[in-house]
């Protein structure tokens, strides 16, 4: 599976932004994903998870009730929907998915078997 996120960009304090992560290579519907992000200095961290179905999801305390995670199988596509956002959240945000045929993962960046390239979000206060 490869993994290409987009959506990052510069925005002000209380804005909102959506991250794309676009799959390829292999049936996406069989696969739990998660977004992770790593600040300057910072190490990696979880900030949601979602399965294969979609009808499993967690949250970071960080970020619960400002950001969703949704995933459209069709599409082969898994979104972060960002919103209230805070110069805290300023941030590399990487896509990542579990190995074939696991349907539910958690925060642990070792669950994830891909990984994306990253796609930066800027907050400016």
């Amino acid at each position: 599976v490869q993994l290409q996120a987009s959506g990052g960009g510069l925005v002000q304090t209380g804005g909102s932004l959506r991250l794309s992560c676009l799959a390829s290579g292999r049936t996406f519907d069989r696969y739990a994903s998660a977004w992770f992000r790593q600040a300057p200095g910072k190490e990696r961290e979880f900030v949601a998870t979602i399965s294969w179905s979609g009808f499993t999801i967690y949250y970071a305390d960080s970020v619960k009730g400002r950001f969703t995670i949704s995933r459209d199988n069709a599409k082969n596509t898994v979104y972060l929907e960002m919103s209230s956002l805070e110069p805290e959240d300023t941030a590399v945000y990487y896509c990542a998915a579990t190995a074939a045929y696991t349907a539910v993962a958690g925060t642990s960046l070792s669950e994830y078997h891909y990984w994306g390239q990253g796609t930066l979000v800027t907050v400016s206060s």
